[in-house]
């Protein structure tokens, strides 16, 4: 596992990220989740909560989206 992307990967998640990010504010919320996978199951959601979240703020920054899917490269 890498510690850096390439700029093509960053940017990719970077609009993955504004795509989910519905009202744009920076932060994915558990209801903009829902609204872009409309048929992802609360477990789904509880386990990106636990792995993805690390503040625990209840919401995804950009470098907790790319800490959770970046290192899937």
């Amino acid at each position: 596992m890498t510690n850096e992307l390439s700029h093509e990967r960053f940017e990719t998640l970077k609009r993955e990220f504004e795509a989910i990010d519905g009202d744009g504010d920076g932060f994915i919320t558990e209801a903009e989740l829902r609204a872009y996978f409309p048929g992802l199951p609360p477990e789904a959601i509880g386990a990106l909560d636990r792995d993805a979240d690390v503040d625990a703020d209840g919401r995804f920054s950009l470098e907790e989206f790319i800490r959770l899917t970046g290192a899937r490269d």
